[in-house]
């Protein structure tokens, strides 16, 4: 039995608007141009695929920003809110509801104790990167580790790290200790000084993190060592 035709065209317009949202996620923000060059299509048929994700709002316009040259200027396209769903978010509703029960409990303080509790499992699997490759950049191995969690993260030049992805972004919205947390956590595994210049949780495409002032770092090893015997 074969595929009927308009199955099959369904199937290849959901893969190539899935993977227009995967460049959006990878770079923030896209031109009409941009998306036919990197998906090898005509101006019209990437339009059809825009125009679809639009109306169904998982992407959006903006203004295009810098100086503007004749004629009109260029759409530049982003994800939605709806967008990023779609690539998966950690229980939000289930977790704010949480936090509200244990902000009610314990305080406010609970939450950036809670926050740092979570990024465990992201430590040991850094520390086990770094072990296995200890010669290797560990903001490289630090991008790896958050992508292996759902980050989408990479280093940019002059000591940036960039996650294109929030899992929790709806939960960070409402409690910041969960990046304030992120950020401790990451000058920590680094032995340098980390500042967030950028929140997917406020509005911005990216988070994006500044490394820099080293300090000294325990062997990483060793560390992993040290949480095994007093987990």
């Amino acid at each position: 039995m074969t595929s009927q035709p308009g199955s099959q065209a369904a199937a290849t317009d959901a893969s190539t608007r899935q993977r227009v949202l995967d460049l959006l996620l990878e770079r923030g923000t896209m031109t009409a141009a941009e998306f036919a060059d990197a998906l090898s299509l005509t101006a019209a048929g990437v339009r059809r695929h825009l125009i679809a994700l639009v109306d169904s709002g998982e992407i959006t316009t903006i203004e295009q920003s810098g100086p503007r040259g004749r004629g009109r200027p260029a759409s530049v396209y982003q994800l939605t809110a709806d967008g990023r769903k779609g690539f998966g978010q950690a229980y939000d509703d289930l977790a704010l509801s949480a936090l509200a029960e244990l902000v009610a409990i314990a305080g406010p303080d609970a939450i950036g104790r809670f926050a740092e509790r979570r990024l465990a499992d992201l430590e040991d699997d850094y520390r086990r990167r770094r072990g296995t490759d200890p010669d290797k950049d560990p903001m490289e191995v630090l991008a790896e580790a958050l992508s292996a969690a759902g980050y989408f993260a990479e280093t940019a030049a002059g000591g940036e790290l960039c996650q294109h992805h929030c899992p929790v972004v709806d939960v960070a919205t409402e409690y910041p200790q969960l990046c304030d947390a992120e950020t401790s956590v990451f000058a920590r595994l680094l032995g340098s000084d980390v500042s967030r210049s950028a929140t997917i949780a406020h509005g911005a495409q990216a988070c994006r993190l500044h490394v820099g002032g080293p300090t000294p770092l325990p062997n990483p090893v060793s560390a992993l060592a040290d949480r095994k015997v007093n987990a």
